[in-house]
């Protein structure tokens, strides 16, 4: 690994690519931070706004889930805002709305209503500022990786991209501890009045930490000559790959694949590019990772583990989620993006049949917990960095904003849906909804070895020759 990089030190400039990925990926930090921080606070929305009010178990999974309806919003705009406004900028936007979402979601009755009044109105109000924060994750899960991949060497793009879904489980395991500190030793009746509250508000302090750190990164060059702003775009080739010759060559090849980008449909390059990211973005949520994700203390505690162990747990689970994903770093650019996502969907598929047939069985202990490790452990090794790869690079220049913001928006919507449905299905059956994800692990890796092409090692400008001949 060593010797790796001292290698490439000689062709890229690798502090000053490492620096703009660290900003970028403060972006995946707050995008598993946001989403995360549900988890721990779940139970008390609950108790405080959805009870007393004499509420469904759909509305509460409503309510856990609406950060998912700005997502999908954020996911869809996504394109025209970086198209327009260009990535970084996007990026601050972003930042800005973590801010107010944090904020507003810890203390929703500062405008609308009385605190500790559980309305209809206070329910609204607490789902519009997470939806608010929503929009911030949505645009920055796809602008993040977007930006990285456009400022990044072809033969380490995949590891740095991988950078950002550690960043977002990185986010997730920050908020676990949070969640955590708040709740140990606490009373069930402080956390559910007070407790929630400062889990949400402490988002703030990461979100003001990425909108600083973000005056001081450049723009992406190819944006910038996408803009045909060459001059800034040679100036940050130039940075990123050392010599002035190289830039230029690069900055060539560029140019070379927007031609009349302007005009570019999203079907220039044929349907199959877009499907093939659409299904990608699906099949990463309808493996059910995230139920694992936002009900985790939840299903610790159906396991029979007290309110503080299942938060420990949780941590627990989230440790073994980072190790994971600094495998899938370390792989990725060596094995290929397809293997890893093959191996961890049949992981997954393991680790689902057996914690449906637990279920079905009435198996609720250490093996149940296992099983959800082995199942998280195989995702985060391969589809949850490798799917955000392969989005950030699969699409020709010409349409990458446009293509990353239609994917982006459907791996939200699978999000939402997926987690919404999650208390109901379970009223019905455990058994049959683990099983559900089970299979839909089996049908991804069908999926990767008949439809996704291997991109290792091949230059974003290669993307465009690379779907012309499929």
């Amino acid at each position: 690994m060593q010797f790796y990089y001292h290698t490439m030190t000689k062709q890229y400039n690798k502090s000053y690519i490492f620096g703009i990925t660290l900003v970028a990926t403060l972006g995946g930090l707050l995008f598993g931070y946001d989403t995360a921080v549900i988890s721990g606070a779940e139970k008390s929305i609950q108790a405080f706004l959805v009870n007393p009010l004499g509420l469904s178990t759909w509305i509460h999974g409503a309510t856990v889930s609406s950060a998912l309806i700005g997502c999908i919003i954020g996911g869809s705009i996504s394109g025209f805002f970086s198209n327009r406004m260009g990535r970084r900028q996007t990026l601050r936007l972003a930042a800005l709305l973590f801010f107010l979402s944090a904020l507003g979601s810890a203390f929703p009755e500062t405008i609308f209503s009385r605190r500790g009044e559980p309305s209809i109105g206070l329910l609204l109000a607490f789902n519009f500022y997470r939806i608010i924060g929503g929009i911030g994750v949505g645009l920055a899960s796809a602008v993040s990786p977007t930006y990285i991949s456009e400022v990044s060497p072809a033969s380490i793009r995949g590891r740095l991209v991988s950078f950002n879904q550690f960043a977002i489980i990185f986010g997730m395991l920050v908020v676990y501890f949070v969640n955590w500190g708040i709740s140990k030793g606490q009373t069930v009746e402080w956390i559910n009045d007070v407790g929630w509250r400062y889990m949400f508000a402490s988002e703030a302090i990461p979100a003001a930490l990425f909108g600083i750190m973000l005056l001081f990164v450049p723009e992406s060059p190819r944006y910038l000559a996408l803009k045909r702003r060459d001059e800034e775009a040679l100036s940050v080739l130039s940075k990123v790959n050392c010599t002035m010759q190289r830039a230029e060559k690069i900055l060539g090849e560029i140019k070379g694949t927007l031609g009349d980008s302007i005009r570019a449909k999203i079907t220039s390059y044929g349907k199959k590019v877009i499907i093939v990211g659409i299904l990608l973005s699906v099949f990463q949520q309808f493996v059910g990772i995230n139920v694992a994700l936002y009900y985790a203390p939840r299903i610790f505690e159906s396991m029979g583990a007290a309110k503080d162990a299942s938060m420990l747990q949780t941590i627990i689970m989230g440790l073994v989620n980072v190790v994971f994903t600094v495998l899938a770093i370390l792989t990725v650019d060596k094995w290929g993006r397809n293997p890893l996502l093959i191996t961890g969907s049949i992981g997954m598929a393991v680790g689902m049949f057996a914690i449906s047939a637990l279920s079905f069985n009435n198996v609720i202990g250490i093996s149940t917990l296992v099983f959800i490790i082995i199942y998280t452990a195989f995702f985060m090794m391969s589809w949850g960095p490798i799917c955000w790869v392969l989005i950030s690079e699969i699409f020709p220049n010409k349409i990458r904003g446009q293509a990353v913001a239609i994917a982006v928006a459907f791996q939200w919507f699978a999000n939402y849906l997926i987690s919404s449905t999650y208390p109901a299905m379970m009223e019905f059956s455990g058994g049959m909804t683990y099983g559900f994800y089970g299979v839909m692990a089996v049908l991804s890796a069908l999926f990767v070895w008949k439809m996704v092409p291997e991109t290792k090692g091949r230059s974003l400008e290669e993307m465009e020759s690379l779907w012309k001949k499929l």
